[in-house]
């Protein structure tokens, strides 16, 4: 079903001010006209003054990005959008099946707030055309290696399509909600939380650099993607999705966090021993340029194991000083 946008709405203002001058002038008439209460007259003015202001019940106003889905006895007749001060059909009706639907997004936490407050189910049935903000629950996946990341997101959307969201599905909010949480799952199953070798994230049969953590981008771009193949069929667009929260699950977060600091251990000191070796040899071929002393074999391997140990240990190093002859 493909919306259709109701062009022939009449503006509400001139029916109002004319149904409330008809009511006074029914009003006035049957007090100033001398009529008894048995006077079929009398009896069509209060008949009158009884069903005049129906066509009050077909006032709608409406703001900007907002609009309403319109039925007439159970068929579509079409969509009013707004901003304006319309006139439909007094016995059509609205259609909305999210109205109630709170979601902790924006838009929905306010109206939420409002109906705590009043104590009332505050039900409005015009949908809006805004950009809205969905950032459902945080998520316990297992990534390609099996390790549980716990990750959230947040989905910029906005309702092209009213009568597919309307009349599509069952609920587009909630229909919205559990594809956000099916796309996440399965595009985060497919990455690492880091880099690791011989993964294959873009199916291409190579192993890449691809991981949840360096490439955020990238998995932020395929997860809206996914939900956006999903839910087309709804009506929606999806404008961005951003991941909001990435981390290893708390059961296994200390664990990785230690393989984390190993790993920076090992590099830290393999940058430390590459820098040593190349000290040392400076050193040495300093001294042979310039003839400052002559060193045999077994000086040089002394010489060389007291300076690794100065380069390379996590002290200062103590320096003992000998008085006497090296020989």
């Amino acid at each position: 079903m493909e919306e259709k946008t109701m062009r022939h709405a009449g503006q509400g203002m001139p029916v109002l001010l004319g149904v409330i001058a008809l009511e006074i002038l029914l009003i006035a008439a049957a007090v100033l006209l001398p009529l008894n209460e048995t006077s079929p007259l009398f009896v069509l003015l209060i008949i009158l003054i009884c069903v005049a202001w129906i066509p009050l019940a077909g006032l709608r106003v409406l703001k900007p990005e907002e609009a309403l889905v319109v039925t007439l006895f159970g068929t579509y007749v079409g969509t009013l959008r707004g901003p304006g001060f319309f006139c439909i059909n007094p016995f059509s009706a609205s259609v909305n099946p999210a109205a109630k639907t709170v979601l902790g997004q924006s838009g929905d936490v306010k109206a939420e707030r409002k109906s705590q407050v009043s104590g009332q189910s505050m039900t409005n049935n015009k949908i809006s055309l805004k950009i809205m903000t969905l950032s459902n629950a945080r998520q316990k996946i297992n990534d390609v290696l099996g390790n549980p990341v716990e990750i959230s997101i947040a989905v910029m959307w906005q309702v092209k399509d009213t009568a597919k969201a309307v009349f599509a599905v069952d609920n587009f909010k909630e229909y919205l909600s559990l594809q956000c949480d099916s796309a996440v799952r399965n595009i985060v199953q497919i990455y690492p939380y880091d880099v690791a070798p011989n993964i294959d994230t873009t199916g291409d049969g190579k192993a890449d650099d691809g991981s949840l953590r360096g490439s955020t981008e990238v998995v932020a771009r395929r997860i809206r993607d996914e939900i956006q193949r999903k839910v087309s069929n709804a009506g929606l667009e999806i404008l961005d999705a951003r991941i909001t929260y990435l981390a290893y699950a708390p059961e296994i977060a200390a664990a990785m966090l230690q393989r984390q600091q190993a790993s920076a251990v090992i590099d830290a000191r393999k940058m430390i021993v590459d820098g040593a070796v190349g000290m040392v040899e400076m050193a040495l071929e300093r001294l042979n340029e310039n003839h400052v002393v002559d060193l045999d074999d077994e000086r040089k391997a002394a010489m060389v194991s007291n300076l690794l140990v100065v380069l390379c240990g996590n002290r200062d190093a103590q320096p003992v000083v000998n008085s006497g002859s090296l020989y």
